[in-house]
């Protein structure tokens, strides 16, 4: 699994003209599934990521994570972060997991933050879809299983 993970003061996700998730202060993650990933990847991912502390505390240091603020997650699958440009100039996505395990994985991820007492909006699983994004910082990180 791959998490690439916007800190925002607000995010949106649409499909076909329609918002689909919203959320104000909080992470955009943009999610990738491997096809060797399991829901023993996701847990892994799911504690270091709902306990990321990248959020300024009193003192202007990053320093609070994200239950610490009270803010939101939107979840977006992404098969795209597993494109391998390494031949050629045509993205592969062989590494990607195929949509029915992947969305099982990215549903049960979901549902695995929302088990932390954190608000989580999602966008829709292989659809079309606008995101629009106030970065924060801007700060962005990558999370990945080993």
């Amino acid at each position: 699994m791959k998490l690439v993970v916007q800190r925002v003061k607000k995010a949106k996700v649409t499909v076909a003209g329609k918002v689909v998730g919203k959320i104000n202060e909080g992470f955009l993650v943009l999610l990738g599934v491997n096809h060797t990933d399991s829901e023993k990847t996701a847990d892994y991912l799911v504690k270091k990521l709902c306990n990321l502390r990248i959020f300024k505390d009193e003192n202007d240091k990053m320093n609070l994570n994200i239950k610490q603020v009270k803010g939101s997650l939107l979840i977006v699958s992404q098969f795209t972060l597993y494109a391998n440009c390494k031949e050629g100039n045509r993205p592969s996505f062989i590494d990607a997991a195929k949509p029915d395990k992947a969305n099982k994985l990215y549903e049960y991820f979901c549902n695995k933050c929302k088990e932390n007492e954190i608000e989580v909006e999602t966008g829709e699983f292989g659809a079309n879809m606008q995101v629009e994004l106030t970065n924060d910082g801007p700060v962005t990180i990558i999370l990945e299983n080993d």
